[in-house]
């Protein structure tokens, strides 16, 4: 590409015939595959010298200011022989991929005669080619509990970074950037320019400085200014010999309160298949059609159904990996109750790192269980039947209050990981990959032994170092973490059937946004999600579990009285569960016979239309005080005030299933 020529991008199909596109195209004009913009960010000053629309070489594209487009992202980039000492911190903090980016390789700059360091990774909105802002340019639009979220999420950076004497890299205001809950850093700079060593008291400082910068007027909230109990945990740092655990223990009190003040709704279902090219299906998952309560009922208060979300893959190469993947979902869902039960008992909040520990506990028992069997029948290597496994657990703790009153669901969301099986967070702004693969990439990466786009040309890159039921537990190392759900989302688990060639990334908007904005149900979403897997992967089986995660309130759905279904619709026409859900009685007791005069249908109908009419006027009354509210705040207020004098706000309990 030279500086005349139209900025093009090459299709990353290897067998397409005619691989050039005009950037901006979506899909290759020749073979119809999806293009891959992989935004890269240029480090250091040399590399912000290049102004925008410049080209780079034959193969970049500068964006904006060290904003670069890779234009031929089927090719392996350019990396040394050699890692350079200075970025051996980006591969060793690979599992922490959520909050950090990955070297992605260096361009060679020949007429400077130097090579810019290029990341991936990083947090550039992949629609605009833009930075996503800073986490301060973000106070003003986000909520209290989002504010806390992310100063959680900064607090449990420090330790990894403090291990490798990087914590300068919190310290950058510009360097600390946002995806909506997501604190996302640009690049990691090395704490070798500070006069001392960086401790906790540095981090107070800047802590201090950032709640400076948060407004009352985004501070509001039921429980107490928030703000002044950030300012309060960064006065703590600031004192000598503070300890972070404590500091960890009453931020994630206050994170805790501001989540539980939020609704929440919770529905979850599953799908599998086998796929095109295998006789039999391997996978299995929770919750299944089974586990669901039927049409028309509640489910099992004591259920997990709605809490709990399940994929296993039967390891491949491996005897009875279906029987192993049945075995670890049928195991964990007679022993978490136990578990959950336990830490309901507490009087106290569990900590995350706590839960962890009985969480990896749990799991360490269920790969054992796996692992006897295999001990009895003698199975030995690849012979041993082993499974992946990747789990979502809403775990709703009762959250105390000063006032002795308490939170009914604490909105922590624990997501566990063996193997390469994923999850994956997705909204209708973007999806994020919540959890690393267990396979020898990851582990030659985090030893400093290779770049990641270097190990992933192996043969053997995507072999698995660990599956439950192949080894003793006391080698099995899961991976969990915690995460608060305080938006609406859905978080998706899936087997490798769909995930494999990056085809979750490049299908979400078109699969997952229909189920999370309810155009479909997540049944009919999910089959298409997994035909759609089919034909693009097609040689492995497919899972695909969701769980819809709801805080806003649920939308009014006004029907048409002329779109009711007719009463005298014939028996065959009618399955049991419609009965039911029709005519709000058991199946047995409807008698489709039974005539029903004219004049009860009018009768019935014009109630009908006296009920609609008084829906509409109420909505009309509802939509007109909104209006004048946002025209007319202060009257509203004083209004407010006259007729509902102030009064301690009600504790309001979330729901646990919206069914």
């Amino acid at each position: 590409m030279t500086s005349s020529s139209r900025p093009q991008i090459d299709c990353p199909n290897p067998a397409c015939t005619h691989p050039a596109n005009d950037l901006g195209q979506k899909y290759c004009a020749s073979c119809q595959n999806p293009l891959t913009y992989r935004y890269l960010w240029a480090v250091g000053s040399q590399a912000a010298q290049f102004p925008p629309a410049s080209p780079i070489g034959d193969r970049y594209y500068v964006v904006s200011p060290q904003i670069w487009l890779d234009t031929t992202p089927g090719k392996p980039p350019t990396l040394p022989q050699e890692i350079p000492e200075a970025i051996l911190p980006y591969l060793k903090l690979y599992r922490h991929s959520l909050h950090i980016p990955q070297v992605y390789g260096f361009c060679p700059v020949k007429e400077q005669d130097w090579q810019v360091l290029l990341l991936e990774n990083v947090p550039v909105d992949p629609k605009t080619g833009q930075l996503y802002p800073t986490m301060i340019e973000s106070f003003a639009n986000a909520a209290p509990v989002r504010h806390v979220y992310w100063f959680w999420q900064i607090l449990q950076l420090w330790t990894p970074l403090l291990e490798l004497g990087l914590t300068t890299s919190l310290f950058q205001p510009k360097n600390i950037r946002v995806q909506g809950w997501r604190v996302w850093l640009l690049e990691l700079y090395g704490d070798q320019s500070s006069v001392t060593k960086p401790d906790l008291q540095d981090l107070g400082y800047h802590w201090l400085t950032w709640t400076g910068k948060i407004s009352l007027s985004d501070g509001q909230n039921f429980t107490g200014n928030y703000v002044d109990r950030l300012k309060e945990i960064g006065k703590l740092m600031r004192a000598p010999h503070a300890e972070v655990n404590g500091i960890r223990r009453q931020l994630n009190q206050l994170l805790l309160e501001l989540a539980g003040q939020l609704p929440l709704r919770l529905r979850s279902a599953g799908a599998t298949d086998s796929g095109p090219e295998r006789s039999h299906n391997e996978d299995a998952y929770y919750p299944t059609r089974a586990d669901l309560p039927k049409p028309g009922t509640k489910p099992n208060p004591n259920s997990l159904v709605s809490n709990l979300v399940m994929v296993c893959d039967g390891v491949g190469g491996h005897d009875g990996g279906e029987v192993a993947s049945q075995l670890a979902v049928n195991s964990l869902k007679l022993a978490l109750p136990t578990l959950l039960k336990e830490i309901s008992a507490q009087p106290d909040i569990s900590p995350p790192n706590l839960v962890s520990e009985e969480m990896a506990a749990l799991i360490r028992v269920v790969n054992n269980t796996i692992a006897s069997q295999n001990d009895a029948q003698g199975r030995a290597y690849r012979q041993r039947m082993g499974t992946t496994l990747v789990m979502g657990l809403q775990l709703g703790q009762k959250v105390p209050r000063a006032d002795g009153s308490e939170f009914a669901n604490s909105h922590e969301l624990y997501v566990v990981n063996v193997g390469d099986s994923r999850a994956y967070w997705i909204t209708e702004n973007y999806c994020q990959q919540l959890t690393v693969d267990d396979d020898l990439t990851t582990r030659e990466v985090c030893l400093g032994r290779g770049f990641y786009r270097q190990i992933k040309q192996r043969r053997d890159a995507g072999a698995l170092i660990q599956a439950l039921g192949t080894k003793d537990g006391n080698l099995i190392k899961p991976n969990i973490q915690r995460f608060i759900i305080e938006e609406d989302g859905l978080l998706m688990l899936c087997s490798d059937g769909l995930s494999d060639n990056g085809w979750v990334e490049k299908s979400w908007p078109e699969y997952a946004t229909p189920i999370l904005d309810e155009r479909v149900s997540i049944e009919d979403g999910l089959k298409a999600w997994i035909d759609f897997a089919n034909q693009k992967n097609g040689h492995d089986n497919t899972s695909i579990v969701v769980m819809r995660c709801r805080i806003s309130p649920e939308k009014l759905v006004l029907f048409e009285t002329n779109k009711l279904p007719n009463k005298t619709v014939v028996e065959g026409e009618m399955s049991d569960a419609s009965k039911v859900l029709l005519y709000d009685t058991e199946a047995a007791e409807v008698n489709p016979a039974s005539t029903v005069s004219q004049a009860q249908r009018n009768g019935s109908n014009l109630w009908l239309a006296i009920a609609t009419f008084f829906l509409i006027v109420l909505v009309g009354c509802g939509i007109a005080l909104v209006g004048f509210w946002q025209l007319n705040p202060e009257v509203f207020k004083d209004w407010q005030q006259k007729l509902f004098p102030s009064s301690q706000p009600e504790e309001t309990p979330a729901e646990n299933s919206d069914y």
